[in-house]
């Protein structure tokens, strides 16, 4: 298949994914207005998965989900390293649908991205993935076709290991954290074309505006309010869909059904995190209980001890707790701070603990997106003409206005990012880092000086050294960029419909350097290789499948080209890479 003439189809993710009996994990019945119950755990080498449309009621509507195997989440998959696994998937929709093993290293037509790496499952048909597992492990799996990953496709998977893991638990849980709306994918996102701050309920006030101008001087926050109006944006823009229409499920039930894993007084839990949402990044804690944290992404990192997380879109965490009393509440609130998902840790069914109030919501600043640590009341906004006339964060990627006047004094413009060309005067991009920095000891906007002890990127250590040890031998820098009003996203401000295949040679080594130019936080995920990411001085640090990456940051990362093929690299936010966030990468001989 020609790659031009399936560019809009095979931009398809979703995630599925069903929790279940065994490993201590509960059977529910998750939506009881319809009697839908969970698929059971499957494991071995042989599956049979079916992906089809089953009536449930999560808000109190019934609604039609895509499910797998009936179940949502889609049922576990326990496979063993080193095993052949064979998986057919069946097509019971009236479109076409596919799987994707996220993180999974594989063939790249057993990979499942429509257009790139197979043509998809046709309505009726049957596709048979087979592999070799070669890792181990908390993983999960998604369609990646259309928007079926919005509308429930999605499954956990986990591999044991072939050799003993370097830390010991009695009884483990998958804790799967999605987002669901009663609204259509298609709506959705709709309505984030015609006003991409539809769903943002949370926008400054004039009570906001006096308690701004008692605390910080009428001056400076008159300035603030004009710097953001200028720029078309707003402080609060944290996440493009809110609680407003997301109901927020720890595997499959929303907050009120209180999904509950147990446990007996005594013993260790391993808990198995993943963020299989569709656009939601989750803050997750356990009042009264710390967390050791001893894998990311699959892979083993050195244990960290914390009390709090922030798990981007497609990551996984895996975490060890020891409860001493009856009860703990697993709360993971949304980023945005506008709704949570919730469950319970317990000794038998029936219990609770007490429930926290959502942090309150934070607000972006200048320094969280990259423009440095700017003094409001010294300067001067005149000069200031907003995003679209190519001022201030540059869309031509010249210098800022007021450098040369002394209008941003106390700025280290040696430090200034340069931009792609591609951006330049370019209507797809609404502004531009001008100071980013990796920012991996930064706990992340809302979760700084909280209090807790929150894991960052720079606690993330692998427990192996650099499993390739090679220097890179070329650099690769993109630019991920959008515009906010417009709804659109691409790499160096160029959509995915417009690009060109980056093109990799087998076995090379190559360093990717990621920007982030936009004021919104974008996991962004390569297929097939693993990305092993640099510390600030370019160090080896942990291995990962999926890279978070907050506004202002510039965050670098390693690549062996060690699978052939056409590969998917893409923001895992749905209506991010549906919307041209999204690029090929070819590893040729």
């Amino acid at each position: 298949m020609q790659l031009k003439s399936s560019r809009r189809n095979f931009i398809k993710g979703i995630t599925a994914a069903s929790i279940v009996s065994g490993l201590g994990l509960k059977t529910f019945d998750a939506f009881s207005a319809v009697s839908l119950v969970s698929s059971p755990a499957l494991r071995g080498k042989d599956f049979d998965l079916f992906i089809g449309e089953t009536r449930l009621n999560i808000t109190g509507k019934t609604r039609y989900a895509k499910t797998i195997n009936a179940g949502l989440p889609g049922p576990l998959l326990r496979w063993k390293e080193g095993d052949t696994v064979t998986l057919r998937v069946k097509n019971r929709l009236k479109e076409a649908t596919s799987i994707h093993w996220h993180g999974i290293i594989l063939p790249a037509n057993m990979d499942g991205v429509p257009g790139l790496s197979f043509h998809g499952i046709e309505p009726g048909g049957t596709y048979i993935y087979s592999f070799k597992v070669r890792q181990n492990g908390t993983y999960w799996y998604h369609s990646h076709s259309g928007l079926q990953e919005q509308e429930g496709v999605y499954g956990p998977i986990i591999i044991d290991a072939a050799e003993p893991e370097p830390f010991t638990w009695d009884r483990e849980h998958i804790v799967m954290l999605t987002d669901w709306s009663d609204e259509k994918a298609s709506d959705i996102l709709a309505k984030l074309k015609k006003q991409s701050d539809y769903y943002n309920f949370a926008k400054p006030t004039v009570t906001d505006f006096f308690r701004d101008a008692r605390d910080k001087g009428l001056r400076s926050t008159l300035a603030d309010r004009k710097m953001w109006a200028e720029m078309k944006m707003n402080p609060s823009d944290l996440a493009d869909v809110s609680g407003v229409t997301y109901t927020y499920l720890m595997n499959g039930q929303g907050p009120g059904k209180n999904w509950t894993g147990l446990f007996r007084k005594g013993e260790k839990l391993r808990l198995r995190f993943i963020n299989g949402s569709a656009m939601t990044y989750f803050d997750v804690r356990i009042p009264g209980l710390k967390m050791t944290v001893v894998a990311a992404d699959g892979q083993h990192i050195t244990p960290v001890e914390i009390d709090e997380f922030r798990i981007a879109v497609a990551e996984t965490y895996d975490v060890l707790v020891e409860p001493k009393e009856d009860a703990y509440t697993i709360f993971a609130q949304s980023m945005d701070r506008s709704g949570y998902a919730r469950g319970t840790l317990a000794v038998r069914e029936g219990l609770s603990a007490p429930v926290p109030l959502p942090d309150p919501r934070p607000l972006l600043t200048m320094d969280d997106m990259g423009m440095g640590n700017m003094d409001h009341g010294t300067m001067d906004h005149s000069q200031m003409q907003g995003m679209d006339s190519g001022d201030m964060m540059s869309m031509d990627g010249s210098a800022v206005p007021g450098t040369s006047t002394g209008h941003m004094e106390g700025m280290d413009h040696s430090n200034m990012q340069e931009h792609p060309a591609s951006e330049t005067n370019n209507p797809l991009v609404d502004m531009q880092a001008m100071m980013p920095a990796p920012k991996l000891s930064d706990p992340g906007i809302g979760l700084r000086q909280n209090g807790r002890k929150v894991l960052t990127y720079a606690s993330l250590k692998s427990t192996f050294e650099d499993p390739d040890g090679r220097e890179p031998s070329r650099t690769i820098e993109l630019h991920l960029t959008g515009h906010m009003e417009k709804f659109a996203w691409s790499f160096n401000g160029i959509k995915f419909s417009d690009s060109e295949p980056i093109t990799l040679h087998y076995g090379e080594r190559i360093r990717i350097v990621l920007v982030n130019d936009t004021m919104m936080t974008h996991p962004i995920h390569l297929h097939g290789m693993w990305s092993d990411l640099e510390d600030e001085s370019g160090n080896f640090l942990v291995r990962k499948h999926t890279i978070d990456m907050p506004p202002g940051t510039r965050r670098s990362y390693r690549v062996t080209a060690d699978a052939l093929g056409r590969w998917a690299y893409h923001c895992h936010l749905l209506f991010h890479m549906e919307t041209g966030m999204f690029r090929e990468i070819r590893v040729i001989e």
